[in-house]
């Protein structure tokens, strides 16, 4: 991930060319479409789940739903995106999944209403508390842990 120069100011929205700009991923992986609002420590943003996702072909193919694993890296992706617009490395890691639960599974055609708030972290560590929801429902929820290997490895790269 890269660090911008500027602080976020509360509400601040983000384009997917500028989510681009601040992970490392690409398609297929870059999950987040966009962020609707992000402030120091907490961030909400979108996926739109379409039918034609790589996913699908083998998730499985007579009854589609989206993986449980990729529904906690779009949650994982949009805390990072906290962390590096916080000042964090090059990249962040995602380095601990807690209390996950899935409560209704996602379909092609639903709209992933993501959150992620910084509920604690230090030394190259934070915590978050992370929902996915369609249409008002909670379809995942629990908490995650990003790592910066550049604050938490002993000669400061990654």
């Amino acid at each position: 991930m890269t660090a911008t120069r500027e602080p976020v100011r509360t509400g601040t929205s983000l384009t997917n060319d500028q989510l681009r700009e601040i992970l490392p991923h690409r398609w297929p992986f870059l999950l987040i479409d966009r962020v609707d609002k992000v402030s120091p420590g907490a961030a909400v943003g979108i996926k739109n789940v379409a039918a034609t996702e790589m996913w699908f072909q083998g998730h499985f193919p007579s009854a589609a739903v989206l993986p449980g694993v990729i529904v906690v890296e779009a949650m994982a992706q949009l805390a990072g995106v906290v962390v590096a617009l916080a000042g964090a490395g090059p990249i962040g890691y995602l380095a601990g999944v807690r209390s996950m639960r899935f409560r209704r599974p996602v379909v092609p055609g639903d709209q992933l209403l993501l959150t992620a708030d910084r509920t604690a972290g230090g030394r190259g560590f934070s915590e978050f508390k992370v929902s996915a929801r369609v249409d008002g429902q909670i379809a995942a929820e629990g908490t995650i842990t990003i790592a910066d290997p550049a604050a938490t490895s002993p000669t400061g790269k990654v």
